[in-house]
C-alpha cells in the first residue's frame, strides 16, 4: 500500500508538469492527492510495527521530524527556481518520490505483525530473521516458530478494506468508544493545528516573521516529543497540551500588545504540534494490528477535517478575532475532554487481533 500510494502520488505529480489545460491539471492533482492521502498513515504504521516496544514511539516521532524537514524544503526549492517555469517545481519535488517508492519496494520489509495475523508463516519468519539482531538470528529456527506461535482461525484476515474495518470497529462497544473518542480529540487538535498558521494575518504582528517562527516551532515540538514520549502518559499529555493550546489561543483575542500576542500564539501552536504527534502515536497503541492502519487513517481524516473548517473560521475572524482564535481555543479544549473515555496505553504491548485487545481491555478494567 505504501509503495502504490507513493508511486501514484509521484507519477501523477510528474505528469502534472506536462499539463496542457486546466482540466488536465485539476484531474492529475486530484489523483496525486488521492495517492498522497495514505502515504503518511502507511509509513507511520509500518515504521512502528517493524521495531520493538522500546523504539516504537521514537520511530513514529522521527517520521514527524522528516515530514517537517520535507515541508520546510519547499520554500528553498521554490526560491531556487524563482523565475523558472512552475513545471520545474513539480519535477524537482516528484521525481525523487519515484525513487523513494522503488527503494521502499526493494529495501523495506512487510510488517511482521500484519503477516502474522494473515497467516503467512514463511514470510513472517523470514521478516523476523531479517530485522533481528545478528546474535539472535541463529535462534530463530523453524522449530522455534512452531513452538512459539499458533496458527489457527485467528490468523484469518479480519480486514480487507477501510469499510469492513469500520464495520468491525463499530461492532464492538470498546472499539466503537475508542474510535469515536479519539476521532473527536483529533478533530479539535486538527482545527487548531491547521488554523493557527492560517489566522496569522488576523494578528497585529509582521506576517512573514510570524509564519517563519511558526514553521520553526515544529522542530522543538518534535524533539520534545521524541525525548519525553516514553515517559509521558498519553491521556494526561494530550489533555494538558490541548488545554494549554486552547488557553493561549483565547489569550490571543484578549491581549493587544504585539509581542505578548505572538508569544501566546507560538505557545499555542507549539502545544498543538506536540499534541498532534502524541495523538497519532496514541492511536497506534489503541487499536490492534488487524485494524490499526484503518483506525489511524480515520483519525488523520478527523485531523484534516478539523483543518478544513479552519479557513472558514479564519475568514470570519477578520471582523471578530474571537471567531477564529477564540473558537480554536474553546474547540480544542472541549474536544480534548473526550480523552477521558480512553484507556492509558504507555508501556503496553501492541495487540494483533481484536480478541486479544478485548481480553487485555477486560483484564485492565477488572484490575482497576
Amino acid at each position: 500500500m505504501l509503495v502504490l500510494s507513493s508511486l501514484v502520488m509521484a507519477l501523477t505529480g510528474v505528469m502534472t508538469a506536462a499539463s496542457t489545460n486546466i482540466w488536465m491539471y485539476v484531474a492529475l492533482r486530484f489523483f496525486s492527492g488521492f495517492g498522497r492521502a495514505t502515504v503518511g498513515t502507511c509509513a507511520l504504521v509500518l515504521s512502528t510495527e517493524l521495531v520493538g516496544k522500546k523504539w516504537r514511539e521514537k520511530m513514529g516521532i522521527i517520521g514527524f521530524v522528516w515530514f517537517t524537514l520535507g515541508f520546510l524544503s519547499l520554500p528553498a526549492i521554490a526560491f531556487s527556481l524563482k523565475g523558472y517555469s512552475w513545471r520545474l517545481m513539480y519535477i524537482w519535488t516528484c521525481v525523487p518520490s519515484v525513487f523513494y517508492s522503488l527503494s521502499v519496494f526493494f529495501l523495506i520489509r512487510e510488517s511482521p505483525r500484519w503477516l502474522y495475523i494473515k497467516g503467512r508463516k514463511e514470510e513472517f519468519a523470514e521478516t523476523l530473521r531479517s530485522i533481528a539482531a545478528p546474535t539472535n538470528r541463529s535462534s530463530l529456527t523453524q522449530s522455534f516458530f512452531g513452538r512459539c506461535t499458533e496458527w489457527g482461525d485467528e490468523q484469518k484476515p479480519e480486514e480487507t478494506d477501510i469499510f469492513s474495518a469500520v464495520k468491525i470497529l463499530l461492532k464492538r462497544r470498546w472499539s466503537r468508544r475508542r474510535l469515536v473518542a479519539v476521532t473527536v480529540v483529533g478533530f479539535g487538535i486538527g482545527m487548531i493545528y491547521y488554523g493557527m498558521p492560517l489566522g496569522l494575518g488576523n494578528l497585529s504582528f509582521d506576517l512573514y516573521l510570524s509564519v517563519t517562527l511558526n514553521a520553526l516551532s515544529e522542530f522543538p515540538a518534535s524533539f520534545l516529543t521524541f525525548v519525553l514520549i516514553g515517559k509521558l502518559d498519553r491521556k494526561g499529555s494530550i489533555l494538558g497540551l490541548s488545554l494549554l493550546s486552547g488557553m493561549c489561543s483565547v489569550g490571543c483575542v484578549v491581549v493587544t500588545w504585539q509581542v505578548t500576542q505572538i508569544a501566546l500564539e507560538l505557545v499555542s501552536f507549539f502545544s498543538a504540534c506536540t499534541a498532534f504527534d502524541v495523538v497519532l502515536i496514541y492511536t497506534l497503541e489503541l487499536f490492534p494490528t488487524c485494524v490499526r492502519n484503518s483506525a489511524v487513517s480515520m483519525v488523520r481524516q478527523a485531523l484534516v477535517f478539523g483543518g478544513a473548517l479552519s479557513p472558514v473560521l479564519v475568514a470570519a475572524g477578520r471582523k471578530n478575532r474571537f471567531l477564529s482564535y477564540g473558537v480554536f481555543g474553546v474547540g480544542v479544549s472541549v474536544c480534548a475532554l473526550f480523552v477521558g473515555l480512553l484507556p492509558e496505553t504507555r508501556g503496553r504491548v501492541l495487540c494483533d487481533t481484536l480478541e486479544e485487545e478485548e481480553r487485555k481491555d477486560a483484564a485492565f478494567s477488572g484490575a482497576h
